[in-house]
């Protein structure tokens, strides 16, 4: 295997699912200390996804991870599947409302899981034992796909469907986390928040309205943290 993709010696090869979202982010920059990582990103449709993928690439780059070692994979056929404000301009993205306790319109019908099957294929690949994703159950949209019991049915499935010895397990290290907390951890792992991005509307400025939106600008400021993204309004959150 080319050297630039099998990891360092001593440490093994891990993939990083990286949206170029802040969770991500912060959770890439802390698997490092146990796993040499490739990286992995997905566009699917959603309305950010250029955007998304230049993040993705800033971050990658801010890993020192080599070209061989990222993957952009192609998914676009959820936005032809649609039923979701991300990926149907059809359907608005609504306006934050923290408290609310449906599965919100921006929830994208089982994508998780479709993320993590490419990074289990690629990880058959490389030879790489940890896949690692930054979900985040207890302080987030409550997204399905982000529940603690949805990747312990993953391992499941993964242990039964890779061949034998395979020794993948997806990790989510964080999803028992506040996002308040993945901010002082990026703070003081000296990561450059400035190069992710959170907002399901726009590419340019935040929209600082939807829940995505929300969620950063509450994390940041329960963190007594400066958000170096800019913003179209920036409200306040309890």
């Amino acid at each position: 295997m080319a050297r630039d993709l099998a990891g360092a010696p001593g440490k093994p090869l891990g993939i990083a699912l990286v949206s170029g979202g802040m969770d991500s982010l912060v959770m890439a920059q802390f698997c490092r200390r146990e796993s040499d990582l490739a990286v992995l990103h997905v566009n699917y449709g959603q309305r950010t996804e250029a955007k998304e993928l230049a993040c993705f690439h800033a971050i990658a780059d801010f890993l020192d991870v080599p070209a061989p070692r990222r993957l952009v994979a192609d998914i676009g056929y959820l936005k032809k599947i649609g039923g979701s404000a991300l990926t149907d301009e059809g359907i608005a993205v609504p306006v934050a409302d923290l408290s609310r306790g449906e599965i919100p319109a921006t929830y994208v019908p089982f994508r998780n899981a479709h993320l993590v099957a490419i990074a289990v294929s690629w990880a058959e690949v490389l030879g790489a034992k940890n896949i690692y994703i930054g979900a985040v159950a207890a302080d987030s949209s409550g997204y399905p796909d982000c529940r603690p019991e949805f990747y312990e049915a993953m391992n499941e499935a993964i242990r039964r469907g890779t061949k034998d010895g395979s020794g993948i397990v997806v990790k989510a290290p964080f999803i028992r986390l506040k996002k308040k907390d993945i901010v002082c951890m990026g703070k003081s792992m000296g990561v450059p928040f400035e190069r992710s991005w959170s907002c399901y509307r726009e590419a340019e400025k935040a929209c600082g309205r939807c829940d995505s939106c929300a969620l950063r600008l509450r994390a940041f400021a329960d963190a007594g943290v400066d958000d170096p993204l800019p913003y179209e309004t920036r409200p306040d959150y309890p």
